[in-house]
């Protein structure tokens, strides 16, 4: 059974920076596409940022310049550093991954993807 098992969550004010995790084996056969995923209250859900195999990444126009997604291969988790938050990145986050071997020409914007995780909530208020 494939877990992701996202952290990191919780109350951040604006200005400030939250670092958010997501554990996963699957890392392990170098999944084509990774991402996060937000919704935000009375919002339709977005992609954040994704990365794939070989490391490219790219942002939503909201976060770029702000929010870094990553991997780290020896801990087998996908991170994102959320710097410089805002209350419109108030959202619950979710952590996104193909199967191993699923081929892709570009990473799915619509959110088609192998598995989701729980998700994890995101506040940012003063």
């Amino acid at each position: 059974e494939v877990q992701l098992v996202e952290s990191g969550g919780g109350l951040v004010q604006p200005g400030g920076s939250l670092r958010l995790s997501c554990a996963t084996d699957i890392l392990r056969y170098a999944p084509y596409c990774m991402a996060w995923f937000r919704q935000g209250p009375g919002k339709e859900r977005e992609e954040v940022a994704h990365i794939e195999f070989d490391g490219s990444t790219a942002y939503a126009d909201s976060v770029m310049g702000r929010f870094t997604i990553s991997k780290d291969n020896d801990n087998n988790t996908l991170v994102l550093e959320m710097n410089n938050v805002k209350v419109d990145d108030t959202a619950m986050y979710y952590c996104v991954t193909d199967r191993p071997g699923r081929f892709r020409e570009t990473c799915p914007l619509d959110g088609y993807y192998d598995y989701w995780g729980q998700g994890i909530q995101v506040t940012v208020s003063s």
